[in-house]
């Protein structure tokens, strides 16, 4: 009998892949979609239903049998109805034939356009705590990612002085993510300002992560692309999922330079060949037709805001304001645990998901995050028993 051989697959899987760690999103993800009794504020996914009109939208496609490829750019409709929404929201034209791609969700535009600019050796600076999947992506990319970390005590908003000393020969990439996953901070319009003027100086390229940017509380959103020669240094990234109540339509775009965007769409065809036909049609009815669906669904969100940050203040946890997307970032430090530990017993003891802010980056230590993307029952109950929990440990 011939000896069997055993593959050994450390050997054979990619070294750079097997020193990532796996999302600690999904991590809790995984657990709750395991267990029934469990309320989850951990995934950031709207609990509202797709407004009707897109979904009517696709139905009428699919009946039609209008789900052929589109251009690997996408549909031509889409990306002119994409031009018009970013002059509405932020007063920025982009060319629909050369400066905007349609793209699987907002996660495949940030993972072309890191590697469409990404050398061996560069560096790309992430303001922590930041989404789980920067970093990963610029290492894959062959890239270094420099954290730098915002403080509760500023609103966790970036620091100009901490971004200019952590810029250096090497730096290549800037991204930000306002409003933030996981904080809810803002930059407004002079913090915006102030890190322009710095990345004017440089040959720095920004990604603007602006998936939340209909999602503000008490203002406007604000793009640094606005500001005066941002545009040309500034690939906007945004998508359909989380105002829109779109994500499994998996649907998103970046709009930038034709440059930089010509070369994108070589990473896009190669790798994916076009958006989904029926998202990209449908998604045409939700920025013609849907401001007031979005509009009532940010109403609902700041109501749950305003009662989730009220009582997280007086049970004990510490939680500054966010102003933007739907996650509080509570301070936890009080408690003498650590984030992993916490997040733990609470789902052990008390079968709530929450994410540990450690996922978010080393600044995220001592935090968590919560979504209140879920209905205001599960947040009652959710709040009663974190409650009861942490007057176990205070």
């Amino acid at each position: 009998m011939k000896a069997v051989c055993v593959m050994d697959y450390t050997k054979i899987v990619s070294k750079k892949l097997q020193n990532i760690e796996c999302s600690g999103i999904r991590k809790f993800f995984d657990i709750v979609n395991s267990e029934d009794d469990v309320i989850s504020l951990g995934v950031g996914e709207p609990d509202f239903e797709t407004p009707e009109k897109i979904r009517k939208k696709a139905i009428d496609i699919l009946k039609e049998g209008k789900i052929k490829y589109t251009s690997n750019k996408g549909n031509i409709d889409l990306l002119n109805e994409i031009s018009k929404y970013l002059i509405k929201i932020i007063n920025v034209r982009y060319d629909p034939n050369s400066e905007i791609l349609a793209t699987v969700g907002a996660s495949e535009a940030i993972d072309i356009s890191v590697r469409a600019l990404i050398n061996p050796g560069d560096e790309a600076i992430v303001i922590e705590p930041n989404f789980v999947s920067y970093k990963p992506i610029i290492e894959m990319s062959g890239g270094n990612a420099i954290g730098i970390p915002t403080y509760i005590e500023d609103g966790f908003r970036l620091n100009p002085e901490t971004l200019k000393n952590a810029i250096t020969n090497k730096t290549k990439l800037l991204i930000l993510s306002f409003p933030n996953n996981p904080t809810g901070a803002i930059m407004d319009r002079d913090d915006l300002s102030k890190i322009a003027d710095i990345i004017r100086k440089t040959n720095i390229i920004i990604i603007s992560d602006e998936i939340y940017s209909e999602l503000t509380y008490g203002q406007k959103h604000v793009s640094v692309s606005e500001f005066d020669h941002m545009k040309e240094r500034t690939l906007i990234v945004s998508g359909f999922s989380k105002a829109f109540a779109m994500t499994g339509w998996r649907l998103g775009y970046v709009a930038g330079p034709s440059e930089i965007i010509s070369q994108m769409i070589k990473l896009h065809q190669y790798s994916i060949m076009c958006a989904p036909t029926i998202s990209q049609i449908a998604a045409i009815e939700a920025l013609k037709y849907c401001d007031e669906e979005v509009k009532f669904m940010r109403e609902e969100y700041n109501k749950r805001r305003k009662y989730v940050v009220k009582q997280l203040n007086e049970m004990g946890l510490n939680c500054f304001e966010p102003l933007g997307a739907f996650y509080v970032f509570p301070d936890i430090r009080s408690t003498n645990m650590s984030s992993d530990e916490f997040c733990n017993k609470l789902l052990e003891y008390e079968k709530v998901a929450v994410v540990s802010g450690r996922a978010f980056g080393k600044a995220g230590e001592g935090f968590v995050r919560i979504s209140y993307c879920c209905s205001m029952e599960n947040l009652v109950e959710a709040m009663n028993r974190l409650r009861r929990f942490v007057k176990g440990l205070i």
